[in-house]
């Protein structure tokens, strides 16, 4: 069997069955199939839907956008609850495309682990290790899975080795791959002493698992080809001298990630990373807030929203806060004190999602996310407790990249889209800002593919055609500093000067020397390219 980690004794034990974590990859690495093959192994789906299949496979429950369904992209983190054997699995899929990395900024903060996944043809690329890196900062545990084995792949103890020095992370194998592309049989499960073998007929069905005794076991040559198995042993041998054992402790620490190898498409490694996560995953953990830490064995609930969903289902114009609880034992129809606006809010209608399809949640447990629908009250960085003025702290927002002016397709419906853009500012979705002078807006986001997002959005949510134009201004900066000081520099610049929809101070630049000249010019004024939304 594996060496699991120890339960914490001090757990309820519905908490300790939790797992609670994201998917991050680069974008085309397999992540949405293989969130499908854990809803499928989980339990939850009869079929799971490939992202480039046809007819009714084509309808992958990760992707609820229309655009994500046409283009074949998660753009929105979506979030599915399933059980996997004795674990509670609250699985958040996140967007892989660099244009959308906000939201998976976002996500990070809302999971206890994430599941790393690369292509095997093309090892760490750029994106996955910005994720990563973010990752780090929060010190989370990461499990990773080398996906695509089936097709051409490079050597395996090159991925190894590239993840090693581009991440500087210990790597251990957990399983190691017989043969590559065409050739690639299956796996020897190093943990657990077994050759797993792949099933290229039924992509849907996982092939047997053959309990060995060691690589020397004469069963393994009724399996694989005699080449195949002396490479395997040779490997095998090199790799358990050169790599590090694994170690649980390392894992949670997040100085080591175990990695799988196996095919998404072919259900093939799946079920022994789903075993992994349940194994070296870690429970709920502490969460940073002010003026305390929350500790998930803590009697009384509390919560926060790392993402709220506007029209998740068009026909009830709704918005939904997704709500990661923190602590303590949830029930339908509790009331909790919305921290920001000190009001209590009765929450009679929570859901527990399966991506787009919900269901109402009678209860949940620290380390459970959960949706509540509402019309417009919470907002990403809000804390619901029981009573007690605490706030869950660090949960960013970044400044955007790109910056264009937006305006209705028809001028006299302007006031319509003010109330879409300040929705999907709150829904994080991008940045929104009034200037001081002029009429209009000006939308700021990450990435290029995000307007067009945006456009598509406010089109069909809300029939209005819109334009986004260029605009003279590159990018945004939060202004803050005394009163006095901010109010001259506000009276020197009003040409630069906007507001967002918290109503706080921006100062829109054109060029890296107007920072440099506020620097110069008002010493007392800070401007920062992130904001912390803690409200």
């Amino acid at each position: 069997m594996l060496d699991a980690l120890p339960n914490r004794p001090d757990l309820p034990a519905e908490i300790a069955r939790r797992r609670t974590f994201a998917i991050i990859s680069h974008p085309d690495a397999g992540k949405t199939t293989l969130t499908e093959k854990f809803l499928l192994f989980g339990g939850a789906i009869q079929m799971a839907g490939q992202v480039r299949a046809k007819g009714e496979a084509r309808r992958t429950r990760s992707d609820f956008m229309q655009m994500e369904k046409d283009r074949g992209i998660s753009v929105s983190a979506s979030a599915m609850s399933f059980d996997f054997r004795e674990f509670r699995f609250n699985l958040v899929d996140t967007p892989g495309h660099s244009d959308f990395s906000e939201d998976t900024y976002r996500t990070l903060t809302a999971v206890d682990a994430a599941v790393m996944v690369i292509d095997g043809a093309k090892g760490v690329e750029s994106q996955t290790q910005k994720l990563f890196e973010v990752c780090r900062l929060r010190d989370l545990p990461i499990l990773t899975f080398c996906n695509k084995m089936d097709r051409e792949s490079r050597d395996t103890f090159d991925i190894i080795d590239e993840i090693q020095e581009n991440l500087a992370i210990d790597v251990t194998p957990a399983s190691w791959p017989i043969g590559v592309g065409r050739d690639f049989l299956g796996c020897y499960d190093m943990l657990r002493d077994r050759l797993e073998l792949m099933d290229r007929a039924d992509r849907n069905r996982v092939a047997e698992s053959i309990e060995i005794d060691g690589l020397e076991d004469p069963k393994l040559a009724e399996h694989i080809p005699a080449h195949l198995l002396d490479q395997l042993r040779e490997e095998v041998e090199m790799a358990r001298e050169l790599l590090p054992k694994l170690d649980p402790q390392a894992v949670l620490e997040g100085h080591m990630t175990p990695i799988w190898f196996g095919s998404a498409i072919n259900s093939f490694g799946v079920k022994e990373l789903m075993d992994g996560i349940g194994t070296y995953g870690p429970e709920p953990q502490v969460q940073r807030a002010e003026p305390r830490q929350i500790s998930p064995d803590e009697k009384k609930v509390t919560g926060f929203v790392f993402k709220v969903q506007a029209n998740m289902d068009p026909k009830h114009r709704d918005r939904v806060a997704f709500v990661r609880l923190a602590s303590g034992h949830f029930h339908r129809g509790m009331k909790l004190t919305h921290v920001r606006s000190k009001k209590s809010m009765s929450i009679t209608n929570p859901v527990l999602f399966l991506a787009s399809d919900r269901e109402l949640a009678e209860e949940a447990w620290a380390g459970d996310i959960i949706g509540i629908p509402n019309h417009g009250q919470l907002r990403i960085g809000d804390t619901l407790t029981e009573g007690e003025a605490i706030r869950v702290s660090g949960i960013p927002s970044f400044a955007p990249e790109l910056l264009q002016s937006c305006r209705a397709g028809d001028p006299l419906k302007s006031k319509h889209l003010e109330k879409a853009l300040m929705q999907f500012a709150e829904e994080g979705a991008a940045k929104v800002f009034k200037p001081e002078i002029g009429s209009g807006f000006i939308v700021g986001v990450v990435g290029a593919l995000q307007f067009e997002v945006l456009a598509s959005r406010i089109e069909l949510e809300y029939g209005l055609p819109v334009r986004f134009e260029p605009s003279q201004f590159t990018s945004a900066r939060w202004a803050s500093g005394p009163k006095q000081a901010l109010d001259k520099f506000i009276d020197a610049n009003k040409q630069h000067i906007a507001h967002d929809n918290d109503g706080d101070i921006v100062y829109l630049t054109r060029l890296q020397w107007d920072i440099d000249r506020i620097g110069r010019d008002h010493p007392d004024v800070t401007l920062s390219a992130t904001k912390e939304m803690m409200v």
